[in-house]
């Protein structure tokens, strides 16, 4: 196979945004050389050459995505079944989602693996602002729904959503939840004033330190910007400087540390289903590309991602690593 080139491209001014599995950093601009390889170079016709595994030879392709470690085994995984699908594939990973969200519209990035309600809702205040109604919700065929004319307009197609989920979570110490009989986010509110170690925009989410609130009545103090799932996050909560720290649901690394997410009983959490979004013009070059991740797409679960998470953040796995041993085990390369 002809693995592409992966290539962290980070950035560098700072701006707010919305989550990308619950969490996103701040937005940023892109590189300089974010813009290499993009579809507008590409040759979407095939030349009927073959690759030495007798594979059809189909052009270039530009897969790009965020850089936390969900992000960075998916994009591998895209990486890897599109090469095997004969595309010549680079990768390049940025920081936070409205810097692919520009490329994919100018054609300068071909597929990124992304989060449904991520999407819609950073597509829904790109378009009508920061003060518009939320279109999401823990539906994920209606938020889907919503979120189709909006990808459209910027020029990109949503695929099938993989029933694999990765939402916002919050977590305390075991020793806290035992102490406190608390197992559920309704239960933590009955505990008191508590401080929040979280992404730097979770104050005012309706999926974070607002809903919180407004929803389950928790009395939160402060909210301590250490990042969303952070080795800062979770310190924070051990040595008991936060009671509760943010993190998502397939965190592999919490059950090692003697955390445990409590359940979201009142679900503030819309879905936030792996989705693969690509570039339209490409996509109706390459239509094949739809079946290659459509398929994937059907194949994870949200056990699966945790699984995958912990072998690249507990055990030290390369995610390249990770990301081909899943494949091949599932017969998909």
């Amino acid at each position: 196979m002809m693995f592409g080139r992966l290539t962290v491209a980070l950035s560098a001014a700072a701006l707010l945004t919305l989550t990308a599995c619950g969490g996103d950093p701040l937005e940023e601009e892109p590189s300089p050389d974010s813009d290499a390889g993009a579809s507008s170079e590409n040759d979407p016709t095939s030349d009927g050459t073959e690759t030495s595994d007798g594979t059809e030879e189909k052009g270039a392709l530009t897969i790009s995505g965020q850089s936390f470690t969900e992000a960075v085994v998916m994009a591998e995984m895209y990486e890897q079944v599109l090469d095997g699908a004969g595309y010549d594939v680079t990768t390049k990973l940025v920081e936070t989602r409205d810097v692919y969200v520009q490329q994919m519209s100018d054609g300068k990035v071909d597929v990124v693996p992304d989060y449904l309600a991520g999407m819609a809702d950073y597509l829904n205040t790109l378009e009508n602002g920061e003060d518009a109604e939320p279109i999401t919700s823990n539906d994920a065929a209606a938020s889907l729904e919503a979120l189709k004319p909006l990808a459209d307009a910027a020029g990109i197609t949503m695929l099938e959503p993989s029933g694999a989920t990765s939402q916002n979570a919050f977590f305390v110490t075991q020793d806290f939840a035992e102490e406190n009989s608390v197992s559920t986010l309704s239960d933590l509110a009955e505990v008191g004033p508590v401080k929040l170690a979280a992404a730097p925009d979770c104050v005012g989410r309706d999926d974070c330190e607002k809903g919180l609130k407004e929803v389950y009545g928790i009395d939160i103090t402060e909210v301590v910007p250490l990042g969303y799932g952070s080795a800062q996050t979770k310190d924070a909560v051990i040595s008991g400087e936060v009671e509760v720290g943010q993190t998502g649901t397939t965190d592999g690394t919490l059950e090692a540390q003697e955390l445990v997410l409590l359940e979201d009983d009142q679900g503030i959490q819309p879905a936030q289903n792996l989705v693969p979004a690509v570039n339209t013009e490409f996509l109706s070059d390459n239509p094949d590309v739809e079946e290659v991740l459509n398929e994937l797409s059907a194949t994870l679960t949200t056990e699966d991602l945790g699984q995958l998470n912990a072998q690249v953040d507990v055990e030290r796995m390369e995610a390249s690593e990770v990301a081909q041993t899943y494949l091949e085990d599932k017969g998909l390369i």
